[in-house]
């Protein structure tokens, strides 16, 4: 398959975004609401399915199945593409979601594939195709929860994942194994062995704090991991919602600080 050759730059701190540059006749893949800005000459298509070369000369069954899969992970039915019309290079960028880092993955360095999470994916080269992998191993398909059902990144270009707060880049060695949160897994090379298990105690179960399971991966093989996933953050933000019986918008005034007095709030 032949892929779209692409130079890309990353803007920004803890709110990234990329900007990939398109020669004439080039054309990107993006997530649905992740386009950032475009420059003129750039048109956009949305497509039914992933948008790779594959899905768009496969038929309407092939597109059908791109769809599916896209639909399992809990993404959109659609993928945007956006190529370059014009005769001069041109620039599209897609922004980060929330705060993190954007992880450029070559996937020809990968061996072809690169397993994410289902939320990870951000942009990538046109070529780039979008599909599923369903962890095998029971443990994994009873308690693996967003871990089950992964993203799979399959071609020989550039594409372009997203990690909340900071990143974490390990190479392990062959046998060699890392625990990890579940929700804290960005992605992995497929010759990683992925699995869930069970943390062993169960006072450090109940009152651990971090759940009743945890990832293991055994090496070789790289692994990406992030410090914030986004059901981390999102949990925090619900717990200091008012409905959910978190501060409201007076918890710095003073009535705010006199009833957090009268409510033993000391924090």
């Amino acid at each position: 398959m032949s892929m779209d050759v692409i130079d890309y730059e990353i803007f920004g701190d803890d709110m990234q975004y990329v900007e990939i540059e398109l020669d004439p006749g080039e054309a990107a893949i993006g997530e649905a609401g992740a386009m950032m800005m475009m420059q003129d000459g750039v048109e956009m298509d949305t497509v039914f399915g992933d948008g790779s070369q594959a899905a768009a000369t496969s038929g309407l069954m092939g597109k059908l199945l791109g769809a599916g899969k896209r639909l399992i992970t809990g993404e959109s039915l659609f993928t945007t593409v956006y190529h370059n019309e014009s005769q001069q290079k041109r620039r599209v960028a897609f922004a980060a979601p929330y705060p993190g880092r954007i992880v450029p993955i070559d996937l020809k360095e990968m061996g072809g594939t690169f397993i994410c999470q289902k939320d990870a994916f951000l942009c990538a080269a046109r070529g780039v195709s979008l599909g599923i992998a369903f962890q095998r191993k029971l443990g994994t398909a009873l308690f693996g929860g967003e871990g089950f059902i992964m993203q799979k990144l399959d071609g020989d270009g550039l594409a372009f994942v997203h990690a909340g707060g900071t990143l974490a880049e390990r190479t392990l060695g062959p046998g060699e194994v890392l625990r990890v949160d579940t929700g804290c897994v960005v992605g992995f090379q497929p010759s990683i062995d992925f699995d869930i298990q069970y943390v062993g105690k169960l006072k450090s179960a109940i009152f651990g704090g971090e759940g009743l399971f945890f990832a293991t991966l055994r090496g070789p093989g790289k692994v990406w991991m992030q410090s914030l996933p986004i059901s981390r953050l999102a949990g925090r933000v619900l717990a200091y919602a008012p409905r959910a019986g978190g501060g409201g918008r007076e918890e710095g005034s003073l009535l705010g600080i006199l009833g957090n007095v009268l409510d033993g709030d000391n924090r």
